[in-house]
């Protein structure tokens, strides 16, 4: 099942005088179950990607699709609805409210979906538990290293049980030991949970553990399948909750 379709999507912007291509005519899919990085050098158009799959931002010409159907066909209404039943979002600099507990921090999408307040703490306990932060529930963002910030970012993404999650550069603010550590744990929740991951990375450290890879350059796009052991994750995440 495609979750995702791009069919010819080509992406201008108008810098002042200059007309700027970002993405030139891109075919791509992503089914449920994938697992997949957008690399590049910077300016390649990565960000701008996550945006036009995420309905942030609109197609200059093409089609996108998204659970069948055709963005370019939705109001405003039906895209804000689109977004927040289909996506959960990882910030590259995590974007946790700092008066808050990661509890409290994990709930804050869910106000969005008319829940009562227990149904909404069940779920957010669930996704902490699901990132291994379950202890961690009171801490407020301040209390909790980079890793577990990100951690604490994942579960907001999860918790609204979306059906792909999206992250710009989410190992950019990370040491190599976190940052295998949040790759390791993103794709168990996408063997075990079937969770759909597509994320955008120029860190080669993390290339190597990712099974599909579209590499983007000069708005043109390639992709490829390079399913990798997670051995050097492992050596280096001995203890994920903490290190992490």
């Amino acid at each position: 099942m495609n979750l995702v379709e791009f069919e010819s999507v080509t992406k201008r912007y108008q810098l002042g005088e200059v007309q700027v291509t970002a993405l030139n005519s891109v075919d791509f899919t992503v089914q449920k179950g994938d697992f997949v990085a957008i690399t590049g050098p910077s300016g390649s158009g990565k960000t701008t990607m996550l945006n036009l799959i995420g309905c942030l931002d609109s197609a200059t010409s093409g089609e996108i699709r998204v659970a069948g159907q055709a963005v370019s066909q939705l109001s405003d209404r039906q895209l804000d609805t689109l977004r927040s039943r289909t996506y959960g979002i990882i910030f590259q600099n995590f974007n946790l409210v700092p008066v808050l507990s990661a509890l409290e921090n994990v709930m804050l999408p869910l106000y969005l979906h008319r829940l009562s307040k227990a149904e909404m703490r069940r779920r957010a306990q669930a996704s902490l538990a699901a990132v291994n932060l379950s202890r961690f529930a009171g801490f407020r963002p301040d209390q909790l290293s980079g890793g577990q910030r990100q951690r604490v970012a994942v579960a907001r993404a999860l918790v609204t049980e979306p059906k792909l999650i999206l992250a710009d550069e989410p190992t950019a603010s990370l040491d190599t030991a976190s940052a295998l550590s949040l790759v390791e744990l993103m794709k168990q929740l996408n063997r075990e949970q079937g969770v759909t991951f597509v994320f955008s990375t120029h860190d080669q450290r993390l290339l190597q553990h990712v099974k599909r890879v579209v590499e983007l350059r000069d708005g043109h796009l390639s992709d490829s399948a390079a399913e990798a052991p997670l051995t050097a994750a492992a050596e280096l995440t001995t203890d994920t909750s903490e290190v992490a």
